[in-house]
């Protein structure tokens, strides 16, 4: 008698059970799994967010571009070009370029803090498109790369820029910028993942870009140049990326400057992307 109670009493609960796991999991159908479009931009929007709980961020966009600008064209305008209204003309592109370039490495960073703080591990365990993080990251610098640029250009026409492409050739010279800046940022996404801190992955960046900035026609004219770094100059994707943005805004660019931009973006995206998401699947 005892052993029947048991079974009897066993049954009554295993159905109370199951009575209430099914009212707690509800017969509702579960939502469809975001597409690669709708996790980009979700992700894109997170960083956004980090920027609006973090103004200080917002400091290199900001302030940089207006303290190069200003010191640039007024130290050097007059000795380089005659003028600072003069030299305006030419270093306006070139330092929207660099400031957009130096901000990519910001990607990076983020995404290396990211991996510290343990949140990519749990980004890795949702149901989304696997790339949507590292997209989304790239997506919400841009809207950086936008506002550094806009401020760039604000200061240039207030001291004296006139762009000849009018409006058309400057949104055209900022989107190519921005082209090239979504290409070189996989390359700090990957130091991100390879780095061990954040202070590690600003350092390399910084040490690759300056040469590559400064090694280019943003400041000066080439041909005052010895012949050697002339050269270098003439190989650095940065010099025809500078040169196009110059020829958009201004009378037209060559079309051998803007082969060279879209050539060496794909190449970027094509080695780097790759490689990025590889060592990401590897975490």
């Amino acid at each position: 008698m005892t052993t029947t109670t048991l079974d009897t009493t066993a049954e009554e609960a295993g159905t109370l059970d199951d009575s209430k796991l099914r009212s707690v999991l509800g017969n509702r159908v579960r939502p469809d799994r975001p597409g690669a479009v709708s996790a980009s931009l979700t992700f894109g929007w997170r960083a956004m967010l980090k920027i609006k709980h973090v103004p200080e961020q917002l400091f290199d966009v900001t302030m940089f571009p207006i303290m190069f600008t200003l010191l640039f064209t007024y130290l050097f305008g007059g000795a380089l070009e005659g003028s600072p209204t003069a030299y305006i003309q030419i270093l306006a592109p070139g330092i929207l370029v660099q400031t957009v370039i130096f901000i990519t490495m910001y990607a990076g960073m983020g995404l290396n803090n990211d991996i510290k703080k343990g949140v990519f591990d749990r980004f890795r365990s949702l149901p989304i498109w696997r790339p949507a993080p590292m997209v989304g990251l790239l997506l919400g610098d841009a809207v950086r790369f936008i506002l550094a640029s806009l401020v760039v250009l604000t200061l240039s026409l207030i001291i004296g820029f006139r762009p000849e492409g009018g409006v058309i050739g400057v949104v055209a010279g900022i989107g190519l910028t921005l082209v090239f800046a979504f290409s070189i940022s996989w390359i700090w996404t990957l130091l991100g993942l390879v780095m061990r801190t954040p202070e590690a992955v600003l350092n390399t960046a910084m040490t690759i870009l300056f040469p590559v900035i400064f090694a280019s026609n943003i400041f000066v004219n080439p041909d005052t140049m010895p012949g050697w770094l002339q050269t270098v100059v003439d190989l650095n994707p940065i010099t025809h990326l500078v040169s196009a943005v110059r020829g958009l805004m201004g009378t037209g660019a060559e079309t051998s400057d803007l082969i060279w931009v879209f050539a060496s973006s794909a190449a970027l995206i094509a080695i780097f992307a790759p490689l990025t998401m590889r060592r990401y699947s590897r975490l």
